[in-house]
């Protein structure tokens, strides 16, 4: 049995051969998708590689994702190169296959961002971008505020001022809300969702279309950090506790 310690990487050079290593030796199918709009800090290839388990027609599928937000890639590369060096593959119940994707945001691993190349919040990219997009009142508010157009003393006093108004008259969890929810208007701000799908979301797509078409069941493990006690593990699941689905994601 493999030490967890091991499975995980300093950087994205590290973690990209070591992940592709772990799966060809647990005799997964991989592939790998190029990045063709940027390159690592030593200027390295940037690549999304997948690996897969199981028959191609496989009724169910497990599908574990690493680095959705780049940093976080270092967390779920490694709990993904643990899978496979534990014996994870050998242990897929009957007509069950895996899909694992390493990298989905390469340049947010490689350059320790949370966003892609184009300075896009990922997870917030997966809209529908032939409607018009979901507003953030909140965010144009104190966007000034968020990202002023030079940091000072004097800037950082007003962004506090700015803050704590907001969080007076919306409470701690508007002002949260209106930072972080996602915004479709300040391209060079934060938590911006992008204003036509990035390079990530088209090959994610192509991907569950190629391998994810011939399932009837799909559970998916979106690996994140930053909540919690450093260290701890939380299974996150974003549909109500009384709902059908909450109850399968939780007997899975």
């Amino acid at each position: 049995m493999t030490s967890i310690p091991e499975c995980f990487s300093e950087s994205y050079a590290e973690a990209r051969p070591k992940f592709c290593s772990a799966a060809a030796a647990a005799g997964g199918s991989i592939r790998s998708w190029f990045n063709p709009k940027a390159h690592g800090p030593n200027g390295e290839l940037l690549y999304l590689d997948t690996a897969r388990f199981g028959a191609a027609d496989a009724s169910n599928m497990l599908v574990l994702i690493a680095g959705t937000h780049g940093v976080e890639g270092h967390c779920g590369s490694g709990a993904e190169i643990a899978w496979l060096r534990n014996g994870g593959p050998s242990k897929l119940p009957k007509d069950t296959g895996a899909l694992l994707i390493h990298a989905i945001n390469p340049y947010g691993f490689a350059w320790s961002r949370r966003v892609t190349e184009d300075n896009v919040d990922l997870n917030r990219n997966f809209v529908d971008h032939d409607k018009a997009y979901p507003k953030n009142d909140g965010y144009l508010a104190i966007a000034d505020a968020i990202l002023p157009g030079e940091w000072t003393d004097a800037s950082k006093a007003e962004t506090e001022r700015v803050f704590g108004a907001y969080a007076q008259k919306h409470g701690a969890y508007g002002l949260q809300g209106a930072i972080s929810g996602g915004q479709y208007t300040h391209p060079e701000g934060i938590f911006f969702g992008g204003n036509t799908p990035t390079w990530s979301n088209r090959t994610i797509r192509a991907i569950a279309r190629e391998e994810l078409s011939a399932a009837r069941r799909v559970g998916v493990i979106d690996f994140h950090t930053g909540l919690g006690p450093f260290g701890h593990g939380e299974l996150i699941a974003t549909m109500a506790p009384d709902s059908k689905s909450f109850t399968r994601a939780k007997a899975w």
